[in-house]
């Protein structure tokens, strides 16, 4: 019969009781039935139950001025903040909330009542969890904060007053170009060659480069449409907001301007077709066995790679030959590098890379595509070894 008071058997189905916050605060009790199992009651039961919290926390803070300083902080996470980013950052600012900032809070502490030294103590706490632990809570406390001053809960933001903790920031190599020639000729021995080509010569993603299909290039005039990307997102547990494992799912690019027509060199669109030729044999092979979604990057059964295999990779490439190690974060950041050698200016550089938020007619794609011309040639003449293998 299930969980005792959640699951129950009644007039021929399975039932629930359920709680509906009403207009006025008050919670309206009923029950909800014509289920087939006792598990599908449950399920919905979890589901009812997190709408419930989410209306509460929403009322809570809505009507009253004397609220906690934790409630404040999940409802602006779940109702506001969440609203205006991408999923990656929701994750991080998760874990902030939920994992560092509230087990260090005191009980019961008004947001009215937060004041620099309360912080200060806070952060000093949060702090210890890890290297980055301060930076990550104070930056997330300051924007929950301001928010809450612009929304007329505070009159002012202490958090600018409050102790600055440093950010760490990554070590990222740029290599010397006859190191980088020796990188490539290492990286056409591997089987992720034309995934390294994509972040170093093309400034791609990791996701995007995930999410990249065949039906994506124009192979008469060697472009490609950047259209999605493939990242994690996090499976949560009922209303406790607890990530309990991580999936694969295709996505739209990370912003608007991510969206981005790009021109391919010819080396790399002939290890595209070369990719495609092996995948077909694959496809072939193992028959129904293959999951055909016209990924490029895939495993040998068409689905997708693993979220961190592409960088295992990398390190094993770079640890086996004495080479700094390298992230695909790091090949975009060396494609940046070529381009303003190059002379290619920062406007078109971020273009290219998906980072501008402006200038997404085709027109300007045009323009940027044609400014790509230089580190074609450049790639062509300097770079890319001849037989690479995939």
């Amino acid at each position: 019969m299930g969980n005792k008071g959640v699951a129950f058997f009644e007039a021929g189905s399975w039932y629930h009781r359920i709680k509906l916050m009403q207009e006025d605060g008050t919670t309206k009790y009923s029950k909800k039935g014509g289920f087939m199992s006792a598990k599908e009651a449950e399920a919905s039961y979890r589901k009812y139950e997190e709408e419930y919290k989410r209306a509460y926390r929403a009322y809570q803070v809505s009507s009253s001025a004397d609220f906690d300083l934790k409630d404040y902080l999940i409802y602006w996470l779940e109702e506001i903040y969440s609203a205006r980013i991408e999923n990656t950052t929701r994750m991080l600012a998760s874990y902030v909330l939920y994992d560092l900032l509230i087990p260090n809070m005191n009980q019961g502490i008004k947001l009215r009542y937060v004041n620099v030294e309360y912080l200060n103590a806070l952060l000093e706490t949060a702090s210890k969890a890890c290297e980055s632990a301060g930076n990550k809570c104070r930056e997330l406390l300051n924007i929950a904060i301001k928010d809450a001053v612009a929304q007329g809960y505070l009159h002012h933001n202490p958090i600018p007053d409050t102790k600055p903790y440093r950010r760490r920031k990554p070590k990222i190599f740029v290599l010397s170009k006859e190191r980088m020639k020796f990188f490539l000729e290492k990286a056409s021995e591997s089987n992720w060659y034309l995934e390294i080509l994509f972040g170093l010569f093309m400034g791609l993603r990791k996701g995007e480069i995930s999410g990249l299909k065949y039906e994506d290039f124009d192979v008469e005039n060697r472009t490609v449409r950047i259209s999605r990307q493939i990242t994690t997102d996090p499976v949560m547990l009922g209303g406790d907001f607890k990530i309990v494992k991580y999936q694969l799912v295709e996505k739209a690019p990370k912003t608007e301007n991510s969206y981005r027509t790009l021109r391919v060199p010819e080396a790399i669109m002939n290890e595209v077709m070369e990719r495609k030729r092996q995948n077909d044999l694959r496809k072939e092979l193992l028959g129904e066995k293959y999951i055909d979604k016209d990924y490029i990057s895939c495993t040998v059964n068409g689905l997708s790679h693993s979220a961190s295999s592409f960088n295992n990779a990398l390190t094993k490439l770079c640890s086996r030959n004495g080479l700094p190690h390298l992230t695909v974060h790091s090949l975009r950041h060396m494609y940046a590098t070529i381009l303003t050698e190059q002379g290619v200016p920062l406007v078109k550089v971020s273009a290219l890379l998906g980072h501008s938020s402006i200038h997404t007619t085709f027109e300007y794609y045009c323009e940027v595509m044609d400014e790509q011309e230089r580190i074609m040639s450049f790639i062509n003449d300097s770079f890319v070894p001849e037989g690479g293998n995939t």
